[in-house]
């Protein structure tokens, strides 16, 4: 009773740290420094660094940190972006046969995506749980159709407008130019393996192109 409410600049919600800006930087460094002191364990106490073994300790103690509860944080500000994928390029260049190689050769030869690009593919994955699944444990159009179908999408999303960057780039709002680039043969596919395989093919496909 009668207790004073302090004010604080940061707060931790489920494992996630929040700023009082809402910007993801401040969880972005917590988990980079996290990951990264993993990274160092396993180098100093590692020696049989061969592929499959390595790529087992990443998926396991690396890789989870990075991603854990990411649709709530993801990164937006390319110094943020940058700061987190410093840790997969790091991890990749201790494997063996890949420390000559650049960033795109050992995730080519170890079959991993840029972190930016399984972000991008976890918010779609989302995207179509939301939209198939039928579940009401959403808010009421908490991802709404446009009434107006593309003819390459037809489960366009509606845009709302945004001026704050803590809308804009929320996952309701980020999702919706992503999701309304994605073919119909992406997101009409029958369940969610089917849609991973569709939109791994997808992103494979822009990847070539670049």
């Amino acid at each position: 009773m009668n207790q004073e409410i302090t004010c604080t600049s940061e707060e931790k919600d489920l494992g996630v740290y929040i700023s009082d800006s809402f910007k993801p930087s401040l969880n972005c460094s917590i988990v980079s420094k996290h990951a990264s002191k993993i990274i160092g364990l396993i180098k100093r106490n590692i020696s049989d660094r061969s592929v499959d073994g390595m790529l087992i300790l990443y998926k396991t103690l690396v890789r989870p940190i990075i991603d854990y509860n990411i649709p709530a944080w993801r990164p937006y500000l390319q110094k943020d972006i940058t700061l987190l994928e410093k840790v997969q390029k790091r991890f990749t260049k201790l494997i063996d046969g890949c420390k000559t190689l650049n960033y795109r050769q050992r995730l080519d030869k170890l079959g991993l995506m840029s972190l930016e690009d399984r972000h991008y593919r976890m918010d779609m994955i989302e995207v179509f749980k939301v939209l198939k699944s039928g579940d009401t444990i959403y808010p009421e159009n908490f991802l709404e159709l446009s009434d107006r179908p593309g003819r390459k999408n037809s489960s366009k999303l509606f845009k709302k407008r945004n001026k704050l960057d803590i809308c804009k780039f929320s996952f309701t709002s980020r999702v919706v130019d992503l999701w309304n680039s994605l073919p119909d043969a992406v997101v009409q596919s029958a369940d969610v393996n089917a849609f991973k395989h569709s939109f791994d093919r997808f992103l494979g496909s822009i990847r070539g192109q670049l």
